[in-house]
Parts: C-alpha cells; sequence; structure tokens
C-alpha cells in the first residue's frame, strides 16, 4: 500500500511528531467515521485538519462555532431570486467532503444537532427538500477541554456517534524545536502535497472494509463491548454502534500498518480511542478518581486474548 505510506509520509512533514495518532485519524477515516478531537489550544487541530483534507484531495471547510451558530448557517438556507420567482437553495459549509467543526461545545444544543444528524443520515433536509452530502463525508470536530464557561457539553448519545475521541498532546523537546522554525500561515500549506484524488480515497475506503477479522476477534470485541455493560463503575456501558465502531477501524488500522488482516494488538490499541468517551462513570467511582480509561484498561487485563493459529491471518 504505497499510496498509504505516502499520504502518511506526506501529512509527517507538517504534523511534526505526530505520527501514532495521524495513523490513528487516518484509519477512523478510512473507516468512514467521524473523528472528536479533544485538546486545548494551540496543539495543531486545525492545522492536522487542513493538512489532512488537502493531503487527500477533499474539498474543505471549517465552521467557527460560536453561542450565535444557527443550524442554517451550517446546512444552508433557501433564498428567493427575484428574477427567476423562486427559491433557490444556497449550500452551506457542511456541504464538503472534509468538514472541520471547529469548538462544537461553543454552540448551542439545537446547532449541535444539526451538524450530528447531517453526520449521521449523510443529508440535510432544508424546507422539506433532501440534499446528499457529498461522498466522501467527513467531520473531524474539535472541542477545548479546559474552558468550560460559555460551553455547551455534547451530550452522550450525541458523543456515541463520533467514532473516535483523541488528543494529539504537547511534542516532544525535539519536535519542539522543529516547529519553532517552521513559518505558520499559507506558507505552510503551499508544501502540502495532494497524494490521491476523493475517488482514491473512496476506494481505499472500500479495500478497508474487506480486511479479514477472524472469527475468534470478532468474539474479543463483542466480549469487550459487553464487559463494559457489567462493570461495576460504569452506569452506562458501550453502544451497539461503539462496537462496530471498533470492529471497523482496527480494520482501517491494519489497513495503515500494511495488513489485509486484524490482530489482537490492533483491538487493545484501540479499544480507549473508540469506547472511552461513550462511557459514564457511577459518582462513587468518579469519588476515586477513576476515569473511563482506567475502567477499560481493568476491562483489557480483565478479558482473554485470543491466538490466532498460523493461516488464519
Amino acid at each position: 500500500m504505497d499510496s498509504v505510506q505516502n499520504i502518511l509520509d506526506g501529512i509527517s512533514r507538517v504534523i511534526i511528531g505526530k505520527k501514532e495518532i495521524v495513523s490513528s485519524i487516518f484509519a477512523g477515516i478510512l473507516s468512514g467515521g467521524h473523528l472528536l478531537i479533544e485538546d486545548v489550544p494551540g496543539t495543531g487541530k486545525t492545522t492536522l485538519s487542513k493538512v489532512m483534507a488537502k493531503t487527500l484531495g477533499c474539498t474543505f471547510k471549517r465552521i467557527q462555532f460560536t453561542p450565535d451558530l444557527m443550524p442554517s448557517d451550517i446546512l444552508g438556507l433557501s433564498v428567493y431570486d427575484r428574477q427567476k420567482g423562486e427559491f433557490i437553495f444556497k449550500p452551506g459549509p457542511v456541504m464538503s467532503q472534509f468538514v472541520l467543526a471547529d469548538e462544537i461545545n461553543r454552540t448551542s444544543p439545537k446547532t449541535q444537532a444539526a451538524l450530528l444528524e447531517a453526520m449521521a443520515e449523510k443529508q440535510v433536509t432544508v424546507d422539506g427538500v433532501t440534499y446528499e452530502l457529498p461522498d466522501p463525508f467527513i467531520v473531524v470536530a474539535t472541542q477545548n477541554p479546559i474552558e468550560y464557561e460559555g460551553t455547551y457539553p455534547l451530550p452522550e448519545a450525541q458523543l456515541d456517534r463520533f467514532m473516535m475521541r483523541l488528543a494529539l498532546g504537547y511534542p516532544e523537546l525535539e519536535d519542539e524545536q522543529k516547529i519553532l522554525q517552521m513559518r505558520p500561515g499559507n506558507n505552510l500549506f503551499e508544501a502540502v502535497e495532494t497524494i490521491i484524488s476523493a475517488d482514491e480515497l473512496i476506494a481505499l475506503q472500500l479495500r478497508t472494509e474487506q480486511v479479514y477479522v477472524a472469527e475468534q476477534l470478532q468474539h474479543y470485541i463483542a466480549r469487550l463491548t459487553k464487559a463494559t455493560r457489567d462493570h461495576p463503575d460504569l452506569l452506562l456501558g458501550v453502544s451497539s454502534r461503539g462496537g462496530q465502531h471498533l470492529y471497523r477501524v482496527v480494520q482501517g488500522i491494519a489497513l495503515v500498518q500494511g495488513r489485509d488482516y486484524v490482530l489482537p494488538d490492533d483491538i487493545q490499541a484501540m479499544v480507549i480511542p473508540v469506547f472511552a468517551h461513550r462511557l459514564i462513570l457511577k459518582p462513587e467511582a468518579r469519588l476515586k478518581g477513576k476515569s473511563g480509561s482506567d475502567v477499560l484498561e481493568e476491562i483489557l487485563s480483565q478479558i482473554y486474548v485470543p491466538v490466532i493459529p498460523n493461516g488464519q491471518n
């Protein structure tokens, strides 16, 4: 899969020192999912999204979410054309192949719901008319986990629509020095090359669906999913959609790593990014300082990891 490696190499020239997280994000895109990046300002969330979109040959729109943003600002609206004597639909920024929903928790639940409905249905309805969204359709939403004043946290049911929640984190010392030497602004993106077209990305997504997942690994995913529902520290475990998302994203990570089959390690690596944001802890667990990631680490240590015999991959 030379094209996959070329894509990762191209992104890594601009996004310094984040190969692992870039691989996870790309795996999510290959799996047809939408992503939530939760991190402090200035860690490169917006830059990564723009670079990813250009590298993949997708049209790109950025929506800055604010308290006064309306659903029509995202979806579009019908405007009366006096010359034609009819209403003309003016598409909103959601009518793009790659949409960056910046600081999604700063807008009202009504506006959040408009975007999340589009994510689920891959279509929008304005004034009773339904419009199909482009293919591929990828949403990367960001939110700041530090500042809660004036924000509207996404409800659990809406968080469940995101395939993964990820964090970029701060760079290592050597990478920080390289970043200091980079010139910000448009000059940065002029160096970004388009590696594949949107049609080629669709072909890669179809190929991802063909990645082999052994029956033992399917059972492993099902057991991990069920274990979250039975855990004593959790009020709410992972939904069936969450289990499907894990199944799909491990296919993506396998393809990113140059394989046409999934390994148990793929599942273990992706459980926390895919499951953690779907869990609701009991108050007593929170008082003990536990997090969703802590609970998932416990579950991973308790569930038997299947051994795949040679030849089954």
